[in-house]
């Protein structure tokens, strides 16, 4: 698989699959609600080649307003997806997202996959939605982490997983990093000790 990169945006073609037309399909529904997020976690390393199932796609997104959420969820349902751990759309909000707890939201009558929301609550969060990446795949337009704070936070996650997937991402992107980017989020996560594990 071949990646074209220009400053903050990877470009490449390749075959979608389910997973992928469902992301697709979910992010235009916050594209339209005009609510900024960003991709992270397992995900990530899926879209750039990694062979892998997973079961949920995390997201963060800017905190939004209840109404403004609300206008988000009702078209969310419209479009034949539903909350699958709250029904009442003023809980999901005031209950969970307010309170840091994500929400998931699959196609209706599945559970798998799920696409797991939340606001950013730390630095690293908000610097993640902040510096997104745009990734064009085909011709559809996905935002993710940037792969230095995305490979480094795989690395403090720490199981088994997630050292695969931090592997398989500085594999497809190494001679591509910001270096001296990588190494402050390595040493803001103290995983120092864990970056043996990538060659």
């Amino acid at each position: 698989m071949e990646f074209e990169f220009k400053e903050n945006e990877i470009k490449f073609e390749r075959e979608l699959s389910n997973l992928d037309e469902l992301v697709i399909e979910f992010t235009k529904i916050l594209e339209k609600q005009k609510i900024d997020y960003v991709i992270i976690s397992g995900y990530i390393a899926i879209l750039f080649g990694r062979s892998r199932n997973t079961e949920d796609v995390d997201l963060f997104i800017e905190e939004i307003s209840f109404e403004k959420f609300n206008v988000f969820w009702k078209e969310l349902y419209a479009k034949g997806f539903e909350c699958i751990i709250e029904s009442n759309p003023k809980e999901a909000y005031y209950g969970y997202l307010k309170n840091q707890t994500p929400l998931r939201f699959a196609v209706k009558g599945t559970f798998i996959p799920n696409f797991e929301l939340k606001f950013p609550k730390t630095g690293i969060d908000n610097y993640s939605l902040e510096n997104k990446v745009k990734v064009k795949l085909n011709n559809e337009i996905l935002y993710t982490s940037k792969m230095e704070l995305q490979i480094a936070y795989k690395l403090y996650l720490g199981s088994d997983k997630d050292i695969e997937d931090a592997v398989h991402l500085w594999q497809e992107f190494k001679n591509s990093l910001n270096k001296e980017l990588f190494k402050g989020f390595v040493k803001r996560l103290k995983v120092e000790d864990k970056i043996k594990e990538l060659e």
